[in-house]
Formats: structure tokens, sequence, C-alpha cells
């Protein structure tokens, strides 16, 4: 029975490999993530108009629930959005988080998603804390200018990007964007394609009605660039361990 004992062993070993190349090969996280979250999307919409804002004011990154010490925030909102997702921006996203969990796997894709969301709505609140600090007026997510309006009522205007409705996969998006840019292979296609979404990241922040997402944004993208380009120069460093590992054990032999 040598050859059934053979064949026992090749398919225990097929059936071991197979279940570690299927996550690498299809991007299954990827594809429930932004179904689930277009999901959510249409329930939501389909809430009143009150219970909805209040449902998405609550899992919000802004500065009241993150001063209150509300940290599933950082988390919560990464899957809810104010609107269903359009069709584009939602293949966009699609294609964006498919391809870096095809290409580094599903917890190092994850991972860069959750630093860039994560990162940027911590970055934008200690902005808006310190901004709040100082007496200076926040800008509006309608692009309205309170200086403006407290000099024309005598009043000071209510800070109302405190409680402001943040929300989405943008700053994720960003951030695996980024990331993919910065660990493209030829060295000229990645330093175009870096350059060139930095360049589109920071025009809206230099703009005169720019918002704290913009700002938000351009964080995730330069977060995502950083551990894009940690990747790649750790994966140089061990394919150059490897390569001299393999050539001591050569001359040794």
């Amino acid at each position: 029975m040598p050859g059934t004992a053979s064949r026992r062993k090749a398919s225990g070993r097929l059936s071991r490999a197979v279940p570690r190349v299927l996550p690498a090969a299809v991007p299954w996280a990827a594809s429930l993530y932004v179904g689930a979250v277009q999901l959510g999307a249409y329930a939501t919409a389909r809430l009143p108009r009150r219970r909805r804002t209040e449902l998405l004011r609550t899992h919000s990154t802004n500065v009241d629930n993150l001063r209150a010490g509300r940290w599933q925030t950082l988390a919560t909102s990464a899957v809810f959005v104010e609107e269903p997702l359009p069709v584009a921006y939602g293949a966009a996203l699609l294609a964006a988080l498919g391809t870096a969990e095809a290409r580094w796997g599903v917890w190092r894709a994850a991972g860069v998603f959750a630093a860039g969301h994560a990162g940027a709505s911590l970055l934008v609140y200690g902005a808006l804390r310190r901004r709040r600090r100082e007496g200076t007026p926040s800008a509006h997510t309608t692009g309205a200018s309170p200086a403006r309006a407290a000099e024309e009522t005598g009043a000071e205007q209510p800070d109302t990007t405190a409680r402001a409705i943040d929300v989405g996969a943008s700053y994720g998006f960003n951030a695996t964007v980024g990331a993919l840019a910065a660990t493209v292979p030829h060295h000229g296609a990645r330093a175009a394609a870096t350059a060139g979404l930095l360049a589109l990241g920071v025009r809206p922040v230099l703009r005169r009605g720019r918002t704290f997402t913009d700002v938000g944004h351009l964080a995730a993208l330069v977060i995502g660039v950083a551990l894009g380009t940690g990747m790649r120069v750790g994966t140089g460093m061990r394919t150059g361990a490897e390569i001299r590992t393999g050539a001591n054990s050569q001359i040794r032999a």
C-alpha cells in the first residue's frame, strides 16, 4: 500500500496549503468590509432623520466623543458612512483594499487601514482641541467663517466641529492608497505615484474653504506613505539577509 499512503500524504499537504493560499489570493476581507459598509448605509438611510443623525454622531470621532473617552469610535466610525457609497467610490475603495490584501495579506492590509484611520482621526482631534484652547475659531464643516459671523452678530459662535459627524472609510482609504504607492517596485513609478498623491492631498488643505477632513485626508495619506516605505525597506532588508545567508551556506558547502 505504499501508493495509497503517498496519495494520502499529498492530499493532506494540499488541504493544509489551501487555507493559507486562498486568503492571500482572494480579497475576501475587503469585499466583506465594503459590502457591510454599503448595506449598513442603506439600513441607516431608512431611519428617521433625527435618529439617523444621532446614530452617526454617536459613532463619530469628533471632539466631544474623544474628549469624553469614547475611544471605541476610532473603530466604529470606520463602518458608518453618511450616505450609501457612490458606485465609483465603492469600486475604488474595493480595488484599493483588495489590492492591499492580495499583496500584503489580510492582517497587514487591515493594519495599514486601521493605522491611517485612527492616526488621522487622533491628529485632527489634537489639532481641534489645540485650536479651542487657543481660542481660534474652528472651520465649520460647511466652510462658513465663524469669525465673520461673530463680527456680524457681536456674539461668540458655537464650535460646530465639536459635535460634527465624522465617519467613513476615507481616512483608511487614503492611507491604503498611500502605502500602495510607496510599495510600487519600480523606483520611477513609485516616486511619481507618491508625489502625485501627496500633491492631490495638499491642494485641498491650501484652499480658503478647507475643512478639518481635508487635513485628515492628508494626514492619513502621509501615514500610509510612511507605513508603505517601512514595509518596502523592511522587505528589502530581509531579502538581502536571505541572499547573504544563502551565499554563506553555499560557501560552507
